[in-house]
């Protein structure tokens, strides 16, 4: 797999850069990834990076971007947060990665059996740990389909908030990014929601 050059990446649209995430969830998934040398790619981008893509998603030890869509140095920016919520700060990464360094496809990645998650269902208030699952508690309200048992308990509400926390992200870089929202209009760049099923490693784009 060689490593992406300028140009290479200039000559991939938004819709390859999806195409080469779901190609290589597929290798993931059925344990075929792709043989790469990581030194030498770590040599042939010591003097820059060109990354098709950028991913949000949660820190989560079992959603290592790198890992499920089977990538090598220099393939995708990664930005880490627990429930992939965005903040002024991670807006900021997100147009650097996409606007400075080219990127074509934005990533919000959820996962099954989220803890951040589960935190917001149950109302959780600890420390810093507060704040940030505030950002979650919008996605927790608009589930209205289940209406017993809805804390972390309850594995359909968990999963069903997820999925909602992850469109929530989605329409919120629109909405706060009027730099990101420009170059998704004029097809420079796309933005997709996803969810990582833990168990089987496959992912699901919305």
């Amino acid at each position: 797999m060689k490593t992406l050059t300028r140009e290479m990446q200039n000559a991939i649209t938004p819709k390859m850069a999806l195409q080469l995430l779901k190609d290589g969830n597929q290798r993931f998934v059925n344990n075929l990834k792709v043989n790469r040398n990581l030194l030498q790619q770590a040599n042939e981008t010591s003097d820059g990076q060109h990354p098709f893509a950028v991913i949000l998603s949660c820190i989560d030890s079992r959603t290592s971007a790198e890992l499920i869509f089977d990538q090598g140095l220099g393939d995708v920016f990664s930005i880490r947060i627990a429930g992939n919520i965005i903040n002024e700060d991670i807006l900021g990464s997100l147009e650097f990665g996409c606007k400075v360094a080219g990127a074509k496809i934005i990533v919000v990645l959820g996962h099954t059996k989220c803890g951040a998650v589960k935190g917001a269902c149950d109302h959780v208030e600890m420390g810093n740990l507060t704040a940030l699952l505030s950002k979650i508690t919008p996605a927790v309200e608009e589930e209205k389909t289940i209406h017993e048992n809805r804390n972390s308990s309850n594995s359909e509400f968990v999963e069903k908030v997820a999925i909602i926390n992850v469109n929530n992200t989605v329409k919120a870089v629109m909405e706060r990014s009027p730099i990101l929202k420009e170059m998704i209009n004029n097809k420079e760049l796309d933005i997709v929601g996803a969810s990582h099923d833990i168990a089987t490693g496959h992912v699901t784009f919305f």
